[in-house]
């Protein structure tokens, strides 16, 4: 599994450049715009210059509206801006129809612009509290609109997780419908140490955190900290052994 760390702003991006060891994205966001609220390019560029270069950056272009020009837009910004990561928060797509629209533009925009950027289509473990498409949809969204990635994180970020609305064996149905359709599959909100057990297990790529690794897991208040990154690293790399051990086995 890769291991998404989500700092709010450069400092903190500097706090993950003195942990870059033991994480493999950096992801670039702005909290209080929603959970996947954008931040600005010339952030994203500060951030992408404070990370060692072989770190790849991501970026959330928002929690988007059912307006494909506008984030096809969006996503080309922060492509050009540096990330090499574009994640698409579909928000405001009440059906798959209209998701696979705003992925398709998103798609096109990054792709003409830089081949090799990973485009992700994100949708909501709470989307039932939203109104957008359901979650087990975002792989053939994904697949259909030629992203890279399907991604589920939590919407409303009020301290439910991501298990209390889409338990373990439905995002093992997520991560299988990801893998048969040739995508990444990556699993967000706020994810905590005692999850890691059942990510491994259902084949996770993609565990993308933040509270987890701030001062008394608090992703508001706290900060990020490298001694927290690392601890959050062996317990993820811990629980990956377990589980390769135990399939070769089996």
């Amino acid at each position: 599994m890769l291991l998404l760390i989500s700092p709010d702003g450069v400092d903190e991006a500097l706090e993950c450049a003195k942990a870059a060891e033991y994480l493999d994205i950096v992801d670039v966001k702005k909290p209080d715009e929603g959970s996947l609220g954008a931040n600005f390019p010339w952030v994203i560029r500060e951030i992408r210059d404070a990370v060692p270069a072989d770190k790849p950056v991501s970026a959330t272009v928002g929690d988007v509206p059912y307006k494909p020009g506008t984030v096809a837009q969006a996503a080309l910004g922060a492509v050009v801006s540096g990330a090499t990561y574009i994640k698409v928060g579909l928000y405001g797509c009440t059906t798959p129809e209209q998701a696979v629209e705003v992925m398709r533009g998103v798609v096109r925009a990054v792709k003409d612009h830089r081949a090799d950027a990973l485009v992700v289509a994100s949708g909501y473990a709470d989307a039932h509290r939203i109104g957008c498409v359901n979650p087990l949809a975002l792989p053939d969204i994904a697949a259909r609109s030629g992203a890279d990635a399907a991604m589920l994180d939590t919407a409303v970020k009020d301290g439910t997780r991501l298990f209390d609305h889409v338990p373990p064996d439905v995002c093992a149905q997520f991560v299988r419908r990801a893998h048969e359709s040739g995508l990444l599959a990556a699993l967000a909100g706020s994810v905590k140490a005692g999850d890691l057990g059942e990510l491994a297990r259902i084949g996770t790529d993609i565990v993308g955190v933040r509270g987890a690794v701030c001062e008394g897991g608090d992703r508001n208040a706290g900060r990020i900290r490298p001694h927290l990154v690392a601890a959050f690293r062996a317990e993820m790399d811990r629980h990956v052994r377990d589980h390769a051990d135990a399939a070769a086995a089996s």
